[in-house]
């Protein structure tokens, strides 16, 4: 059964108490297919590759002009507490696609494109391209959820979650720290 606007609204105080200068990922995974999800320990990160063993080098977008791989979304976080808002167990938060849920305050305003973050040895660049809950997120938890994520307050508070470069190669692990790096 789909959360309603209601309940999730009502949740909305919970995730906004998220940290803001340092959280802990709560959740690791890759997709490496289509639809297909496996929960990891430790992924690891690469400038050229993205998540290793996800799908993203294979569908990623490319520069019309030059071929070369737009990086912008190699990497999702999303925030554990919304998620679980949204799906409730753990089992079920998968389907969303992040490759990390994580309990850290991804809002506009305490991560401005460009801001980097430091995740396990990895370190991020937050993009400006919006992450946003599409058909597949409806189909998954229902169109009350969508509608929430996507509204001008989800947008501004990155519900859905956001999308981002990897800058440093890395190893990231569930339960390890992630901060904001101001540079």
């Amino acid at each position: 059964m789909f959360r309603k606007t209601a309940d999730l609204q009502a949740s909305l105080d919970h995730v906004l108490a998220s940290p803001k200068d340092e959280g802990t990922v709560e959740f690791a995974q890759i997709r490496p297919a289509k639809g297909k999800r496996e929960a990891r320990e430790s992924v690891r990160l690469s400038t050229g590759e993205g998540a290793q063993g996800d799908r993203w080098i294979l569908t990623a977008p490319r520069d019309r002009e030059t071929g070369e791989i737009w990086r912008e979304m190699q990497v999702t976080l999303m925030n554990a507490r919304m998620i679980e808002a949204i799906a409730g167990d753990r089992d079920n938060w998968p389907p969303a696609g992040d490759q990390f849920f994580v309990d850290f305050d991804l809002s506009a305003e305490n991560l401005p494109a460009g801001t980097h973050i430091g995740i396990g040895t990895a370190v991020l660049e937050v993009s400006a391209e919006p992450h946003l809950g599409c058909d597949q997120f409806i189909e998954r938890y229902g169109i009350d959820a969508c509608r929430f994520v996507n509204s001008r307050e989800g947008k501004a508070l990155r519900l859905r979650g956001v999308n981002c470069r990897i800058v440093r190669d890395g190893e990231v692990r569930s339960g390890d720290r992630l901060r904001r790096i101001d540079t």
